[in-house]
């Protein structure tokens, strides 16, 4: 991730809150008239989100009803984050996180946002290790809602954005869910 990380974690945080000026600019990218349906929806529905300060834990906490969503937060203009770049930071993050959210049996997703990317959701979701440790509840339904990160056959861990489910669709199915 670059120095506008935070711009995305930002971006992000205003789109799961329903803030209506982070909606209007995500508008923009959503411009199919079920996107913007789903959107509506959201802003009337929206999550209470806390961004964490420091690089040392995940980027946000989305809370909904019973749920929360720790999420870390990658962006690329490529359609691809392999973990086991940068000294292999993103890889000993990823392991940190995958256990603390499994000991407090919570479900880690992983935000991957595409940049410069125009005429869709530029946002994917994927799960960390789902199968790990069995979620049970709400967190287990939606652990099988979103594709794992995936993993090389060396063991390291990469984010393949095609892979990932799109932040407006998982939205709009959670909400359907949840009511």
């Amino acid at each position: 991730m670059g120095s506008s990380a935070s711009a995305y974690e930002r971006e992000l945080k205003g789109v799961l809150q329903g803030e209506r000026e982070a909606l209007r600019r995500y508008r923009r990218e959503a411009d199919r008239p079920e996107d913007l349906a789903r959107l509506d929806r959201l802003s009337q529905r929206p999550f209470l989100v806390v961004r964490a300060a420091g690089s040392h834990g995940f980027d946000l906490v989305a809370l909904r009803e019973r749920l929360i969503l720790p999420i870390e937060v990658k962006s690329s203009g490529s359609q691809t984050i392999h973990f086991s770049a940068a000294s292999g930071r993103a890889s000993e993050q990823y392991r940190q996180l995958v256990h603390q959210t499994r000991e407090a049996r919570l479900l880690l997703l992983y935000a991957f946002r595409r940049v410069g990317l125009r005429g869709e959701d530029p946002w994917r979701l994927f799960s960390a290790e789902p199968d790990v440790v069995p979620l049970d509840g709400f967190a287990g339904l939606v652990s099988r809602r979103i594709p794992p990160v995936d993993q090389t056959t060396a063991g390291h861990r990469v984010l393949r954005w095609e892979k990932g489910v799109p932040l407006l669709a998982f939205l709009d199915w959670l909400l359907y869910v949840a009511s």
